[in-house]
């Protein structure tokens, strides 16, 4: 069982709490607006929320802000689909979100979490990211169909 996690900030509400979730806001901001999910169908993304720990950050009941974190909860977590919706942007919140996810208790003591950007690595590296010692251990089995 995950651990319950919410914080208050600055009028605004993140928790892990998945029933808070605006799931067409999420699947929306992914299927158009993101660089790495273009067209993902609504399904998939059901599905990855299923199956990931999710925060979400909101304005009242508005979602403003997403991640999820999938992990065996013992050694790894791949952080992955964060995003702060544009008019939210410039207010810290994806600051508190990474704050967040690296302070959850069920991932603070993990041997390592993984995540990919292509253009935020700044941001990341201020929670102690940094790019890979050995890259050329990694692999991965891309089918470019899904």
């Amino acid at each position: 069982m995950v651990t319950p996690f919410e914080q208050h900030r600055d009028g605004f509400t993140l928790s892990t709490d998945k029933t808070r979730l605006d799931v067409d806001a999420i699947h929306d901001f992914l299927a158009q607006s993101s660089y790495w999910a273009q067209g993902r169908p609504r399904e998939v993304v059901v599905r990855t929320i299923e199956n990931s720990l999710c925060f979400g950050i909101y304005d009242g009941a508005r979602q403003a802000g997403f991640a999820r974190v999938v992990s065996d909860f013992g050694t790894f977590a791949w952080v992955c689909d964060v995003f702060v919706i544009d008019e939210y942007r410039g207010r810290g919140l994806g600051k508190w979100l990474m704050e967040c996810i690296v302070a959850h208790p069920d991932l603070r003591g993990l041997r390592r979490i993984l995540l990919a950007t292509r253009d935020a690595h700044g941001l990341y590296s201020q929670y102690g990211f940094t790019p890979l010692d050995a890259p050329e251990r990694f692999m991965h089995r891309l089918n470019r169909n899904a």
